[in-house]
């Protein structure tokens, strides 16, 4: 079997919902990692065999497959294809456990592997159509994610309070990566237009006057939605989200922020990464998808890591580093509980509750930040799991070469 490897992983940085990517189209944004790989790796892109990106919201200006789009939009002609796949929250991961199967198979030996998400633009349950009532006939109800945290953080007896202090933890902890220039190599800039308000103005061909949008050219370089001054009280002031005051835990503070980003993977066979003068960041040793309760719904990173290990022959204790999706505080605090890591090793750069959740882009940014870590830090293995809607769970371990 061939081994599949990271080259190179990057991403946009991550814009706040209506904040400097508010006029960016998806398929614009999508476009991004893909020109910071080329023009970091030096290849051609007849070279790249296909692109695998994940979206979770594929409808109106994310539909007619972005993953075969956004290529083209980079500039890359019309002879590299391309996919878009949806794993719902696990998208990004997916993809680029998907690329890795096909290169351990031989079927490949260059992609592109990635994802990304505008909430702005396509709001998250766009593509919500509803459920057949043959669905009911199997399960007796229908929640919603910030009810499945809601229910995690009852079953194992959490209290608001802890999970804050999980929050502010991932917010201090993003601030304390970002000064000190730990995204310098994974977050490339990206320079966009922002349309301002209309202005009359006097059409030269008769005397009708008009108006016209004014255009700002901005660069975008830092993530937008952290807020790395967060404190437990502020956080014990903010309503609560998905239920009523006393019966909940969840709230803005400690869910995951609404943004907008993108995120691409260069995954190779080795043998590719050398014949291309390439040096891989990151080897992919195994992967791991699993269904749960669709309930409770965020349960999946915790068998997904187990699963992932045993197939690996590898126990909690032989990985140096953890990403675990902060789609909510209680998600990350249960798994920790079931695995017995430790938090030190966790999102040791922020998660998702600072830098945000571009949906189908976080799984790939989850990985992008594990290959660069290691190899900043000279440590071995590395670990990224995830909770997706409708109770699934993605698993994934990487070793630096």
């Amino acid at each position: 079997m061939n081994s599949a490897v990271i080259v190179d992983a990057v991403r946009t940085p991550f814009g706040k919902r209506d904040g400097s990517f508010r006029d960016t189209h998806p398929q614009n944004l999508a476009a991004e990692p893909l020109e910071a790989l080329r023009e970091r790796n030096g290849f051609e892109p007849e070279t790249i065999e296909d692109v695998v990106y994940g979206c979770v919201t594929p409808v109106d200006e994310q539909g007619l497959n972005i993953g075969r789009l956004a290529p083209m939009v980079a500039g890359w002609g019309d002879v590299v294809p391309g996919v878009q796949l949806n794993r719902m929250c696990g998208s990004g991961q997916q993809a680029v456990n998907f690329a890795a199967a096909n290169i351990m198979a031989g079927q490949h030996d260059v992609l592109v592997a990635g994802g990304v998400e505008h909430m702005t633009r396509v709001p998250i349950g766009s593509d919500d159509g509803g459920l057949t009532d043959t669905y009911f006939e199997h399960f007796d109800e229908r929640t919603h994610q910030g009810e499945g945290a809601e229910r995690i953080a009852e079953e194992y007896g959490f209290t608001r309070r802890e999970l804050d202090e999980l929050a502010v933890d991932s917010q201090r902890r993003w601030k304390e990566a970002w000064d000190e220039g730990r995204y310098d190599d994974q977050v490339v800039p990206v320079e966009t237009e922002l349309e301002g308000e209309e202005s009359e103005s006097q059409s030269d061909s008769d005397s009708r006057t008009g108006s016209e949008t004014t255009r700002e050219t901005v660069v975008v370089e830092r993530d937008e939605h952290p807020r790395p001054d967060t404190d437990l009280e502020t956080l014990s002031e903010l309503p609560l989200s998905f239920r009523e005051e006393g019966e909940g835990f969840h709230h803005p503070g400690n869910s995951s922020g609404i943004v907008d980003g993108a995120s691409a993977l260069l995954v190779t066979s080795e043998e590719a990464a050398a014949e291309h003068g390439w040096e891989p960041m990151a080897r992919i040793v195994q992967t791991e998808v699993v269904g749960v309760d669709p309930l409770t719904m965020l349960t999946g990173p915790i068998p997904a890591t187990e699963g992932v290990l045993e197939k690996a022959d590898m126990s909690v204790g032989d990985i140096d580093l953890f990403e675990v999706n902060e789609a909510f505080a209680s998600v990350v605090a249960a798994w920790l509980e079931e695995t017995g890591a430790s938090w030190e090793d966790v999102n040791v750069n922020g998660g998702a509750i600072a830098h945000g959740h571009p949906l189908g882009a976080t799984g790939a940014t989850l990985l992008t930040k594990l290959a660069h870590e290691l190899e900043r830090t000279g440590q071995d293995t590395a670990l990224s799991a995830m909770c997706i809607g409708f109770g699934q769970g993605i698993a994934t371990i990487i070793e630096r070469v």
